[in-house]
């Protein structure tokens, strides 16, 4: 795959769950609750593979794992309504994240929010940074298809009129990865919860700290030098 680098991407595409804020404690812990309140068991391997994945198929393994007598659209409101209550007690920014996000929007650079969570949770998120750092917002309730399907991450690019191409996707999970790659961007994996592996148009760092939007194609570029 051919991408055509210029000083700074054409859009960042930014995921929000574990990437921008640090909420995925706050989904596992509403997760394990509403299974062991059901008599079901949880464990740690069950929340870790939900991390990045469409909130309904989620909440059909949560369903079947737990014996839960809900639909899969009552666990989800139920989920992110806690969700939504710990974000009203603090909210915990990744390293990093704030001055990366306001450098990248003075630059004049386009930046989405592609999230999995929905509309009422990434709106409660983006109220709380400054207004205009996102040109588009895509949510798990307005796709068709969820990550890793690369819907969300095509509709974003779209939306903000780029090419997928020259955009940079910044995740923390393998399954928003998949989706930034298959949609034909590149990918920069920051891990959160779960962690990754490099390949082929993905760079895998351990924060965002220090990092300036100039270093964002950068980056890319000294991995290509270091598989040469």
């Amino acid at each position: 795959m051919e991408y055509v680098t210029s000083p700074l991407p054409a859009a960042v595409l930014w995921d929000m769950d574990g990437t921008i804020i640090d909420t995925e404690p706050l989904w596992m812990g509403a997760e394990e609750a509403l299974v062991l309140r059901h008599g079901g068991t949880w464990t740690d391997a069950d929340g870790l593979s939900l991390v990045g994945s469409d909130l309904l198929e989620s909440a059909a393994y949560i369903r079947e794992r737990g014996n839960i007598p809900m639909t899969p659209p009552q666990i989800v409101d139920h989920l992110v309504g806690e969700v939504l209550k710990g974000i009203g007690d603090g909210v915990t920014w990744q390293p990093g994240v704030f001055e990366l996000l306001t450098e990248v929007r003075a630059l004049g650079v386009p930046q989405a929010l592609v999230t999995m969570s929905y509309r009422g949770l990434a709106e409660a998120v983006v109220g709380r940074l400054p207004a205009g750092l996102f040109g588009a917002v895509v949510t798990g309730d307005e796709v068709t298809n969820g990550k890793p399907h690369p819907e969300p991450y095509l509709t974003a690019a779209r939306e903000l009129g780029a090419d997928p191409a020259e955009c940079i996707v910044i995740e923390d999970s393998p399954r928003g990865a998949a989706a930034g790659l298959a949609a034909g961007a590149l990918v920069l994996s920051v891990p959160n919860a779960v962690a990754a592996v490099p390949e082929p148009g993905l760079v895998v760092i351990d924060s965002l700290a220090g990092i300036r939007a100039a270093d964002l194609l950068a980056l890319f570029d000294d991995a290509t030098l270091d598989r040469v």
